[in-house]
């Protein structure tokens, strides 16, 4: 959405003498970008602000270095990758919240679902949608950690499509009654949504699968002050502010749920594979 740019605006404002120039892609587009601008040593990046899962690619390539906020004490252990000396290689700066989404007109009360089980429900059968890609997947991997991998294949029964679509599109297809609900759609795109009028509430299962947006600091970056600057940015109450007016969640806070990081820890080789086996039990228990 457009909150980098106001991210960007804000920064400018508290420095005006330093210009911001943003560039985005997807997390694998970003990785390949500055894994191929660091072997041909031209050190374009200053501050880097995405995934974990992308992270722990630009840390395994010794493409970030590890740095400090003053900002830090404020966010939970588990939220700032370590490295040594008290620094660490990044920090979480925003988080986006997997749940249940449904159409309030579509659903009645006492079919809405508390918890992973109450997917199993006879009255949301044929009425739920998933879409492909690494949301869902998340979402298989929350209910194998919680319930088990036979509830999950119990959930065929429930005959889930599978649509082509990433989770944000998906929420609109709830709000126009296409389907009544998924289990595997943000908060932030659900309260987006409402925001405008559709009919849709968001609720949190047993585990909800937090993607993190963290910030990093690039390994050999050109303008090392002024990367440290936007890094302490994002961290710093001003910059989350911003990021909650997007309606992205702030690891500062606790929201009555339980989060939970599914590729915190864990390599890329450890992070892939678990990714595929919870795809493939995707594929498995869902309808095209």
């Amino acid at each position: 959405g457009d909150s980098y740019k106001e991210l960007v605006k804000a920064f400018e404002n508290k420095y005006p003498g330093v210009k911001v120039e943003s560039y985005r892609a997807a997390g694998a587009d970003l990785v390949t970008r500055l894994e191929e601008e660091g072997k041909a040593r031209r050190n374009i990046a200053d501050t880097i602000e995405t995934t974990e899962g992308s992270l722990i690619f630009l840390r395994d390539d010794k493409l970030l270095r590890p740095y400090d906020s003053p900002y830090l004490d404020k966010y939970p252990e588990d939220g700032k990758e370590r490295a040594e000396k008290g620094l660490v290689y990044w920090a979480l700066a925003r988080e986006s919240y997997i749940g249940f989404t449904y159409n309030k007109t579509l659903v009645p009360k006492d079919a809405v679902p508390k918890n992973f089980d109450g997917l199993l429900n006879p009255q949301l059968k044929e009425k739920m949608g998933i879409s492909i890609g690494q949301t869902s997947d998340k979402v298989i991997g929350a209910m194998i950690k919680t319930k088990g991998e036979e509830m999950v294949r119990k959930l065929k029964g429930q005959e889930i499509k599978l649509y082509s679509i990433d989770a944000p599109a998906l929420v609109n297809t709830i709000a126009s009654g296409e389907i009544a609900a998924s289990p595997a759609i943000f908060q932030t795109h659900t309260l987006l949504a409402a925001s405008k009028g559709a009919p849709v509430e968001w609720i949190p299962m047993d585990l909800v699968p937090t993607n993190v947006g963290s910030a990093a600091v690039a390994a050999n970056p050109p303008h090392p002050h002024a990367a440290l600057l936007m890094a302490d940015f994002l961290l710093s109450p001003a910059g989350q502010q911003v990021l909650e007016r997007y309606y992205y969640g702030s690891g500062t806070k606790d929201y009555g749920f339980k989060k939970w990081r599914p590729e915190r820890g864990l390599t890329t080789d450890q992070y892939e594979k678990d990714l595929e086996r919870w795809d493939k039990l995707l594929n498995a228990i869902t309808r095209k």
